[in-house]
């Protein structure tokens, strides 16, 4: 797990992109997650030094070519390790490499960078959680 501390430039940026997304089809907190996101695909990225695409199917585009999707989630205190990172049944089909865990802090200032799992590995360990 790597904290990463997230800078007034990038809360810009993770509100400007929110504000231009709007709010998407099934969303599970209709839009109000889109600044979250953001700010872990920032945090993300900062540790990855790919560069962000922010399509439908991935987030991150890393050097070598490989496509990393970004995770995230509002935390209210520092993750433990035993925490466990999910994906939405509605994102089961995105076309990426790998799936990379973020919590972003409510206050919008910090972010941990959990780890990333290879897509297919992921559904492999995956239990499945009815709603």
């Amino acid at each position: 797990m790597e904290e990463v501390w997230i800078t007034p430039k990038m809360r810009e940026i993770a509100h400007q992109k929110a504000q231009e997304m709007g709010t998407l089809r099934n969303s599970i907190s209709n839009g109000e997650g889109n600044v979250i996101g953001f700010l872990g695909e920032l945090a993300a990225n900062a540790i990855l030094g790919g560069s962000l695409e922010n399509t439908y199917q991935y987030d991150i585009l890393l050097k070598d070519g490989r496509t990393v999707d970004v995770k995230s989630k509002r935390a209210k205190v520092k993750p433990l390790p035993y925490y466990e990172c999910s994906v939405s049944a509605h994102n089961i089909k995105q076309e990426c490499d790998f799936y990379l865990f973020v919590r972003v802090t409510n206050e919008l200032d910090r972010a941990w960078v959990l780890g990333m799992i290879d897509k297919r590995e992921y559904y492999q360990k995956a239990n499945f959680v009815a709603k």
